[in-house]
């Protein structure tokens, strides 16, 4: 019966306020808020990759069978995860979380 690990609840709501005030940053001006939102166009200018990150998508497309509607989604995702890690590239970790979350993301949108 040890201090339980991981982070705290305080310490993730940090990261998730910082995470947040980049993207009000990032989309100051514009109609969009948050990363869920970007259309292709954001997509293309804020979800840089570094060279290993491009390697992984394509690799997770090739061998999920990924539509362009599926890639956006991963794409925002993990530009929401190296926000929250205060990363502007995204890096192939922030691609593997956002792949394993992609069945959860098609079912919250309805596909299979």
């Amino acid at each position: 019966m040890g201090k339980p690990a991981g982070e705290s609840s305080q310490g993730i709501r940090q990261q998730v306020e910082q995470a947040r005030k980049r993207q009000y940053a990032r989309f100051a001006g514009t109609s969009t808020y948050i990363n869920a939102q970007m259309g292709i166009r954001e997509i293309r200018k804020y979800c840089i990759m570094s060279e290993d990150a491009q390697g992984l998508v394509e690799s997770a497309i090739d061998r999920f069978h990924l539509s362009a509607r599926a890639y956006g989604r991963v794409l925002k995702v993990a530009r929401t995860v190296a926000d929250l890690e205060g990363s502007e590239l995204i890096g192939p970790a922030h691609i593997a979380e956002a792949v394993q979350y992609r069945s959860s993301l098609d079912l919250l949108e309805g596909g299979v």
